[in-house]
């Protein structure tokens, strides 16, 4: 169970996180490349914080999530930068991908598709009827 204070401080790492990773998306030339923060989780101590991060379009996620990862040093230098006066300690960033926007255009797809198992019951496996 997340406390009101967990909450609030996960909010304003998310806010500001989104403005540094879509910035240095833009200024590192990937004009068309759109990165959201979809989650940001912190730990009860505020020690860590869990950032989910979805990145569109989906081809470059693993090369551009590998990137986060590396210049995580100067993005919480960043971070820290503008949120100095409402955090004192910025925890450790943790980047993660947060696939399920592709998870549901996966189901999208399928359901546009011809693997309805509503419209083509002969998806689904026959149950014996004991």
């Amino acid at each position: 169970m997340e406390t009101q204070r967990q909450k609030k401080i996960a909010g304003v790492i998310q806010q500001d996180l989104v403005d540094i990773l879509q910035r240095a998306a833009t200024d590192g030339g990937l004009k068309g490349t759109l990165i959201s923060v979809s989650k940001v989780s912190v730990t009860t101590d505020l020690s860590i914080a869990k950032v989910y991060v979805s990145i569109f379009p989906t081809k470059d996620a693993p090369a551009l999530l590998e990137g986060i990862q590396s210049n995580q040093p100067l993005i919480k230098h960043e971070l820290a930068q503008r949120t100095r006066n409402q955090l004192r300690r910025i925890p450790e960033l943790s980047f993660f991908l947060d696939d399920s926007l592709e998870y549901i255009d996966g189901i999208d797809k399928s359901l546009k598709g011809g693997d309805n198992p509503i419209e083509n019951p002969d998806l689904l496996d026959k149950r014996k009827k004991s």
